[in-house]
């Protein structure tokens, strides 16, 4: 099989997305108007038919003071992982990068390496020897993305600096998620544990409701997130992101981003933005106030949004990012905690790979964000 690749419109990398699955949320065509402080491409493979098979969104990062870029494809391209000729997908890419100035390329390949059940982690978390999720036996492991993981190094690309504690990667390496398909609403409300399942209820009995909101809601959302953002010490995305990702990402596709406030008495205690491609769905920004918690307003939100999720056909709904960490003294332990508690599982993708076009100027890339 011989492919060619080139740069194509992204009305054609649009249609290609829309015939899959799934795909990432960064991976459509409209991720680069959210990402407007980068230069975009949309790269196209093709088979000897001339048929397009794969597609990639690039973003391209400026140097300080040169004209040289990193070329970025968060959680991409969407190719064939698992195609024997992996290298001939990925040395057209390369070369097309090079010639475009990139002197570094970074790429998360979307390829799932092992799979946990809540139980095994739940009986992880009660272990003592047990300090990381690594640690715990998996209970899926996907024997084709280790040789993907294999035939990446023999081509040259090194893995992110992390390795593999999960948070050192730009996008997170673990994920939480809920899978949808061939499962009753029922069956994956009976797989919540007894604290969320106590939770949801309470919050009924309360009278939370959960609202979905809209573009002139985005200030209410932002006044929320940064209550968020001083409690557990993160620097906040300012408003004008969100506007900007919400026209970008619902011009390209009407039901692609949706934001939900759940309320107590009128008024509004947290709130979550959700993101569709396909039949993927992602819980993708959350925040609360300080108040108001007893009436369990998160848990509420979100056995809506998956049931939204549900409702739309989506075959999985990902928490997205965990830390791989069971120790219960670290910080993210919580966030691990209340991801485990929708009864899913923990995914651990293969993480960031980077391939330096030019080692130098990788290198000084390297210091300079080391120093940032």
């Amino acid at each position: 099989m011989s492919l060619t690749l080139r740069t194509i419109s992204r009305e054609q990398h649009l249609a290609y997305i829309q015939s899959l699955p799934s795909a990432s949320h960064m991976q459509v065509p409209a991720w680069a108007d959210v990402k407007a402080e980068w230069r975009s491409e949309n790269l196209g493979w093709f088979d000897r038919n001339g048929e397009l098979v794969g597609v990639g969104l690039v973003l391209y990062r400026q140097l300080p003071k040169i004209k040289r870029y990193l070329a970025y494809l968060p959680e991409g391209p969407v190719i064939n992982w698992f195609a024997p000729n992996l290298d001939e997908w990925i040395r057209p890419m390369l070369a097309h990068l090079k010639q475009q100035g990139a002197f570094s390329v970074k790429m998360g390949p979307p390829v799932i390496i092992r799979r946990w059940e809540a139980n095994s982690i739940k009986q992880g978390i009660q272990n003592p020897d047990v300090k990381r999720l690594r640690d715990i036996e998996a209970d899926f492991i996907e024997p084709r993305a280790f040789e993907v993981a294999d035939k990446l190094r023999r081509m040259g690309w090194q893995q992110g600096e992390d390795g593999g504690a999960g948070f050192g990667d730009v996008q997170p390496r673990y994920v939480f998620q809920v899978p949808l398909a061939n499962r009753s609403l029922e069956e994956v409300h009976r797989n919540f544990n007894q604290l969320w399942r106590r939770n949801i209820k309470k919050a009924e009995k309360a009278g939370v409701e959960v609202v979905q909101g809209g573009y002139q809601d985005l200030e209410e959302w932002q006044r929320l997130y940064e209550i968020t953002a001083v409690r557990d010490h993160f620097r906040p995305r300012p408003l004008s992101y969100f506007q900007r990702m919400w026209t970008a990402l619902n011009t390209e596709d009407p039901n692609r981003m949706r934001l939900y406030f759940a309320r107590h008495n009128g008024i509004n205690l947290s709130a979550a933005t959700m993101l569709v491609v396909g039949g993927h769905v992602w819980y993708s920004y959350g925040a609360s106030d300080n108040v108001g918690r007893e009436v369990r307003p998160s848990n509420a939100m979100q056995w809506r949004m998956l049931r939204d999720a549900y409702a739309l056909g989506a075959t999985v709904y990902d928490l997205r990012g965990i830390s791989d960490s069971l120790d219960e003294t670290d910080h993210l332990f919580g966030l691990i905690q209340f991801k485990v508690g929708t009864g899913g599982q923990a995914a651990e993708y293969l993480g960031e790979w980077d391939f330096p076009l030019n080692k130098l100027l990788h290198k000084a890339l390297d210091i300079y964000m080391s120093r940032r």
